[in-house]
C-alpha cells in the first residue's frame, strides 16, 4: 500500500472523522485527542459502514457492582448491530483476542507548500562543483 495524503491537520479536528476511499478500500480517518488513527470502514459482522458508527467510551468491571466509564472518544460502534472497536487498535471491545477490524498506519508530514519556515534554494551541479543559488 503506498502513501496517500487524505488530509490537511487543521481539516480534521478533535474528535472528527473523514471517510475516504483509498487503493478501493474504504477508511475511516479519526483524530482521537490529537493522535489520528485509521480502520477499514467495514464491520466484520456483517460488512455495516463501522465508521459511521457513533463514537464514545466504553465500561468496563473488576468486580461485581463496580463500574469504571474508560476510553471516552476511542470506541466506534457499529451503526447496524452495536459491535464496538477500538479506534486505536482495531480490536473489539467483546473479543479482542479474535475480533478485530483492519487498523492502518497514519502519519503526520509537514506540508512543504503552506510552511513558510521551509525556505529552499536551487542547487545544480557545474563542472563538478555543486553550486548554491541564492
Amino acid at each position: 500500500m503506498g502513501k496517500h495524503v487524505v488530509a490537511k491537520v487543521h481539516e480534521l479536528p478533535p474528535g472528527e472523522r473523514k471517510i475516504v476511499e483509498v487503493e478501493n478500500r474504504s477508511i475511516g480517518i479519526f483524530n482521537i485527542k490529537g493522535t489520528f488513527y485509521a480502520l477499514r470502514n467495514v464491520c466484520p459482522h456483517q460488512a455495516a459502514p463501522l465508521c459511521q458508527g457513533n463514537v464514545r467510551g466504553t465500561m468496563t468491571s473488576d468486580k461485581p457492582q463496580t463500574y469504571q466509564y474508560i476510553k471516552d472518544g476511542e470506541i466506534v460502534v457499529c451503526p447496524w448491530h452495536c459491535w464496538e472497536f477500538d479506534i486505536t487498535t482495531g480490536a473489539s471491545v467483546f473479543n479482542p483476542h479474535k475480533t478485530r477490524v483492519k487498523a492502518y498506519e497514519v502519519t503526520i508530514e509537514p506540508d512543504e507548500e503552506e510552511d513558510p519556515s521551509v525556505e529552499t534554494y536551487p542547487v545544480t551541479v557545474e563542472r563538478g562543483l555543486v553550486v548554491l543559488h541564492v
